[in-house]
């Protein structure tokens, strides 16, 4: 790898930014290229071409290293992704469903919940926990395109400062619980806050894919099964336009 490639590739990593090197193998022509296209999208002595950057991105969405063959080319594609984290709001029942199926996603979980009795070891045992307020726990936490955000208090108070910290972030997934009516609220609130309506349409709420569920860890595989399908690039939709899980 030349020295230029491994900088910009090290650059990356220090901005939590994900990026597939791309190793052409008859005879190690490099090109890398991240998750921005605004920044330093490619980098290389190797030419991109569509279809090129097409596998690179579908390796991308999958975390998974691969080859390509292309043209009558063969390629490599090493993927370098940066961790997965969830950012939990509200230590209740569906949290606790919750947390274990994440983990074994792969996703580094914190729960955060000012009320003690609810956000405890005992409850959440061997979890990340903060007791500060949403707004001030969020802000000390590192939130990047790899990051998911779910509140799931029902209580604006709670609630809203989250969001509004979401929303001024890259987390790729941001969704709350409650109904429609009550994610109608919360918009208004969200807009006085600042936040205009493409803003807040990166909402999934009601959180979850529509899939019946009624207990919490009915609602808690929903809500992963949405997550997973938007940051694997799929097809739900946020907010208004999809019928949540969970009310």
């Amino acid at each position: 790898m030349k020295k230029a490639t491994l900088d910009a590739l090290l650059r990356m990593k220090a901005d939590d930014r994900a990026a597939v090197l791309i190793t052409r193998l008859s005879d190690g022509a490099q090109a890398l290229i991240s998750d921005r296209p605004d920044q330093e999208a490619a980098s290389g002595e190797l030419t991109l071409t569509e279809a090129l950057a097409d596998r690179a991105a579908a390796a991308m969405r999958a975390d998974r290293c691969s080859t390509a063959e292309i043209d009558g080319e063969r390629y490599f594609l090493h993927v370098h992704s940066p961790a997965l984290t969830l950012a939990l709001v509200g230590a209740v029942h569906i949290a606790q469903a919750l947390v274990p199926i994440a983990r074994i996603a792969g996703y580094g979980v914190t729960v955060i919940d000012p009320r003690r009795s609810f956000a405890s070891a005992e409850r959440f045992p061997d979890v990340a926990l903060s007791n500060d307020w949403p707004d001030e726990a969020l802000d000390g936490m590192r939130l990047t395109r790899r990051t998911a955000i779910v509140t799931l208090t029902h209580d604006p108070k709670l609630d809203d400062p989250a969001l509004d910290r979401a929303l001024r972030s890259e987390a790729f997934y941001i969704a709350a619980l409650g109904s429609r009516r009550t994610h109608a609220l919360r918009r208004e609130r969200l807009q006085a806050l600042g936040h205009d309506d493409s803003a807040i349409d990166r909402i999934h709420g009601p959180a979850g894919l529509p899939i019946g569920a009624v207990s919490p860890a009915e609602i808690a595989i929903s809500v992963m099964a949405e997550m997973t399908d938007v940051l694997r690039g799929g097809t739900a939709r946020p907010s208004a336009t999809a019928a949540g899980a969970a009310g």
